[in-house]
Formats: structure tokens, C-alpha cells, sequence
């Protein structure tokens, strides 16, 4: 427990201790006078008023000091990226409308469920990753920047995520000579939930694994979240006809690598739960409960319970 105004506590203490010690040395002589006469001392009850009222007034002392708690508090906060699939697999309809339609309206739930103190980013990826929107406490700015994608492109998730560990560190994140894993500090209050079919055209980009792995020495959560249907469908891009299923088990060990969890979502009605089965970060904060308002309201029951004692006792107030 901690006070605001020390001096203030030492001072009231000192009242109380002055007052406590005034009515010893008045007890003391009383009960001197009475024996030189040859009464009996009366009891103890006969000072128990005096002795509430004396400390009504220590814990009011108390309570004027300004004295306070330190709690801690569990609350979401930290930084979120969300990692948009917009490759021209995502035009499939096997989800409805479409899969990318489907995972903007789970990322734009996902959004409003959020509390202020989560700044979330968005990170649009075709070949290479496309920043759209660096992570900020202004939602409704996220939410326009999800509106806003359209399907084309291919996938390359590695370097998707490597964007949007760039996002959550504010400078580029690239790997090191002959591809090693760079150290770019430790974000244990950050996550990316990537919505995705799991196609990845990586090419000559990053893997998946080298870039997951990135995230987890940083302390990263990676969610992943599939959108799609393992049957898959057949979808038109640039002129040709391709087959697209989801692929989960690329999902699952960029989740399983960071620490975090793959959400299937094999249609929409799936999708829109995704909010409620993401958990964010728990941030464990100190916060200061003021505890003027219960000294107060005890050294009123102290003085009060004080006075009617005195009263029921003497017939006098004091």
C-alpha cells in the first residue's frame, strides 16, 4: 500500500497517538482517585467509546493520506497483424461469396471485437507481401484498409509474414547472409492472424518455415486461419483454370511453430466465430485502486460507533 501525501499520515498518526496517550495517563489518574476513595475502578467498557473515537480518528488519519493499492490487471492489448491472402486463389467460391470476401467480413468482426488498447495493422500479401496499413489504435482506418482488397497475384506466405513482422517492429525484416534467422528483439505482446488457403507460391521468397521461425525467436504468436474446403474448387486466373483446395497442414505448422493456433473455417458461418476463438495476448499491468473512500467510510463507523458508546455510557457527548 502506498500513500500520497506521507507527511499528512504522520501527522494524523500523531494526533491519534497524542490523543491515545492523553487518555491512558486520564484513565490512569481516575482510577488513582477513585481507589484513594474507596470506590471501585469501573470497567472496561466505560472507556470503549474513547478508544473508538481514537481510532476513527487513526484511520482517518489513514484515509486523508491518500493511501492506495497496487493491482494487477489482466487486460488485451499489444499490436495485431492481419495478414490478408488476396492471391487469385482466394477468388474461389467454395466458401461464400468467395473466400476472400469471407475472410474480410471474419477480419472486419474480428476488428470491432477489439478493445482500444490493441493497435492493429494489416498486411495485404500477393508475391512479396504489401504493407496496407500500419497497426494503429484508429479501427475504423483498419477496417477501410480490409474493405478495400481485392483478389490477385500469387501467395507467398513466408514473405508475408516477414512483412508483417516489418509492421509490428517498424523497420524491414529481412534474413541474414545465407539465409539465417535474424534477431529483431522480442515482441511477446504481438500477434499476426493470418487468413489464408494455405497455397503457397513462395518461388524464390522465403518459406513459411524460415519465416515462422523468424516470429517464434521474437516471441510472435502466429494464428492462422484456413479459408477454404479441403475438397476445393476450380477457380479462373489470368485466362486459365486452376485447382485450389486448402491446404491445412501448411496452416498448421506456422501456427504450431510460433505457439499459436490454426481456427479451420470451411464456410462462412465458421468464419464469422473466428473473433471469439482468438485470444490476444494477456497484458498483466499494475494499476493503483484508491482506498480513501473504505478508510473514510470505517473511521466513520468508528467515531460513530465512539459517540453512541460515550453517550450510552456518561450521558455526555464527550
Amino acid at each position: 500500500m502506498s500513500f500520497a501525501d506521507p507527511v499528512l499520515l504522520a501527522v494524523g498518526l500523531l494526533v491519534a497517538a497524542a490523543l491515545a496517550w492523553a487518555a491512558v495517563v486520564a484513565g490512569r489518574r481516575r482510577s488513582a482517585a477513585l481507589a484513594a476513595a474507596g470506590v471501585a475502578a469501573a470497567g472496561r467498557g466505560r472507556t470503549a467509546g474513547v478508544w473508538c473515537t481514537i481510532a476513527g480518528v487513526a484511520v482517518l488519519a489513514i484515509a486523508v493520506a491518500g493511501p492506495s493499492a497496487s493491482v494487477p490487471v489482466s487486460h488485451a492489448s499489444g499490436t495485431v497483424i492481419l495478414a490478408m491472402d488476396v492471391s487469385g486463389s482466394m477468388a474461389a467460391t467454395d466458401v461464400p461469396p468467395d473466400r476472400l470476401d469471407a475472410a474480410k467480413q471474419a477480419a472486419v468482426s474480428f476488428i470491432n471485437a477489439q478493445p482500444p488498447s490493441v493497435d492493429i495493422g494489416v498486411v495485404a500479401f500477393q508475391q512479396g507481401g504489401l504493407e496496407a496499413a500500419l497497426p494503429t489504435a484508429d479501427h475504423t482506418t483498419v477496417t477501410a484498409a480490409v474493405r478495400r482488397l481485392a483478389p490477385g497475384g500469387g501467395t507467398s506466405l513466408g514473405d508475408a509474414i516477414l512483412a508483417s513482422l516489418s509492421a509490428i517492429t517498424h523497420k524491414t525484416v529481412v534474413l541474414g547472409p545465407s539465409g539465417s534467422v535474424p534477431a529483431i528483439g522480442y515482441w511477446p505482446s504481438a500477434t499476426i492472424v493470418l487468413f489464408s488457403d494455405g497455397q503457397d507460391a513462395s518461388g524464390g521468397g522465403t518459406s513459411a518455415a524460415t519465416a515462422a521461425a523468424v516470429a517464434q525467436r521474437a516471441g510472435v504468436h502466429i494464428d492462422t486461419v484456413g479459408v477454404g474446403t479441403a475438397a476445393g474448387t476450380t477457380v479462373d486466373v489470368e485466362g486459365y483454370h486452376l485447382f485450389t483446395a486448402l491446404d491445412e497442414a501448411t496452416l498448421k505448422s506456422i501456427s504450431e511453430a510460433t505457439g499459436g493456433a490454426y481456427h479451420p473455417a470451411s464456410d462462412a458461418s465458421q468464419l464469422n466465430g473466428i473473433a471469439a476463438s482468438i485470444n490476444l495476448r494477456l497484458t498483466v499491468t499494475n494499476q493503483p485502486l484508491p482506498l480513501a473512500g473504505a478508510f473514510i467510510a470505517l473511521a466513520l463507523a468508528l467515531l460513530v460507533a465512539g459517540a453512541v458508546l460515550t453517550v450510552a455510557r456518561t450521558g455526555r457527548v464527550v
